[in-house]
């Protein structure tokens, strides 16, 4: 019978890295299911930069092997942050090939609950029964249309997880809506692309990261400083940021408090190193959509204010909304068994979901263990947590960049400046 003890589907940073620790567990018998950085390479426009800092994009494992620096070395690219998203695309492409070179690039069709763990249907009819299944699928399902957009579809509104080439949108007047990292690289990008270019946002300002005042505290204060400030995971502002990078700290907090950290933490903002090239692109803040209708081939839209505007294209950069059940192969009754709170999973340790065996790993854990879980910072702490769980402990690595936290002893380290 085709069997494993875990089944990793998805091949993105957090199921590359789950593979990678997975190895260190003696006679554990596993697979990855999925296309290698898929999403990153077919959902994210060319010429995009990551915003994350050098130490917060590195896919962790657990020997710290596989590092961007590594990557470097063998493949003589040399770049710096901001990491340009085809080196990035290439170094998971290069961890996949050291982690998991046995990956099985068929898609999983379907899960389902079964006596002995669960049943897993493979694109061609292939069943495979697996103990555990780890669903580390990303975020595609989740993108996000504001009702008001929900009549319109391509060729005249499209969200920015729509888009490879910005340059099929050259001369064309493009409405840009959000206020966040992506909408606002997505404006730079349409403008460098030849497209005539205007953002339109709820916010009433832009909020920019790392600006003149964390340069201004780092050189004041030094390196060291800086470092108690701010976790290497770059997730949160200063003090906050130690405890983002803590989950096991975090989620001991009241419901209440976690909420409004998580919300400081990753609220709409864009990457300081963009404010230049937007200069010229015109942005509207304060103003909500009220209406969308087709005029011929463009698009009217009309605003709070009673103004309008009437573009070629509009481009939602809203963002993502977590919703479990749009895993389409989940089955709809494992789903059902899924505990939940508006779309996220209810997560115990080892990111383990109220089905025994079953793990999510990702955004979908950020209610339940903080938004460290949205970026490639968290694959450090997801990873170890899960061999926690499946093995009981983490095996002792030395120089592992991993970050795991699991002592109520961590307390007294974390700075009181939040």
């Amino acid at each position: 019978m085709n069997t494993c003890d875990v089944a990793i589907i998805g091949a993105g940073p957090y199921g590359l890295s789950a593979a990678a620790h997975l190895r260190t567990v003696k006679g554990l018998e596993f697979r990855v299911f999925g296309e290698p950085m898929s999403f990153w390479d077919r959902n994210m426009p060319a010429g995009m930069r990551l915003r994350s800092g050098w130490s917060a994009t590195h896919i962790a494992d657990p020997h710290s092997s596989f590092t961007l620096e590594a990557y470097q070395s063998v493949s003589g690219n040399r770049f710096a942050a901001p990491v340009p998203l085809d080196q990035f695309v290439q170094y998971g492409l290069w961890y996949q090939r050291q982690a998991a070179p046995d990956l099985d690039q068929r898609m999983i069709t379907r899960v389902e609950s079964d006596p002995k763990g669960f049943r897993l249907t493979l694109q061609d009819g292939e069943i495979v029964n697996s103990r555990r299944v780890i669903v580390a699928c990303g975020i595609r399902p989740f993108a996000w249309r504001p009702p008001e957009f929900q009549s319109l579809s391509f060729p005249f509104v499209t969200h920015t997880s729509e888009h490879r080439d910005f340059g099929k949108l050259a001369g064309k007047r493009v409405l840009v809506i959000g206020s966040g990292q992506s909408a606002l690289e997505s404006a730079a990008l349409l403008y460098e692309a030849g497209a005539e270019v205007e953002v339109i946002a709820r916010s009433h300002r832009i909020h920019w990261l790392q600006g003149w005042a964390s340069k201004t505290l780092h050189r004041r204060l030094g390196k060291f400083t800086a470092r108690v400030l701010y976790a290497p995971t770059d997730v949160g502002p200063a003090g906050i940021s130690q405890l983002m990078a803590r989950p096991d700290l975090l989620r001991r907090l009241p419901r209440e408090l976690q909420d409004k950290l998580r919300k400081r933490s990753v609220r709409p903002a864009g990457a300081r190193w963009l404010m230049e090239r937007l200069q010229e692109v015109p942005i509207r803040l304060g103003r909500s959509v009220v209406s969308v209708a087709q005029a011929g081939e463009r698009v009217n839209i009309r605003l709070d204010d009673g103004s309008e505007r009437t573009a070629n294209h509009v481009l939602l950069g809203t963002g993502f909304r977590v919703d479990v059940s749009k895993y389409e192969f989940l089955a709809s009754d494992l789903v059902q068994s899924i505990r939940r709170f508006n779309g996220y999973p209810w997560l115990k340790e080892g990111l383990e979901t109220s089905v025994p065996g079953l793990h999510i790993l990702g955004a979908p854990a950020t209610w339940s263990f903080g938004p460290l879980m949205q970026f490639v910072s968290g694959t450090g702490y997801a990873s170890n947590a899960l061999i926690r769980c499946i093995a009981g402990k983490v095996p002792a690595l030395k120089g592992s960049r991993s970050l795991v936290v699991d002592s109520t002893n961590e307390w007294r380290m974390l700075p009181r400046l939040w």
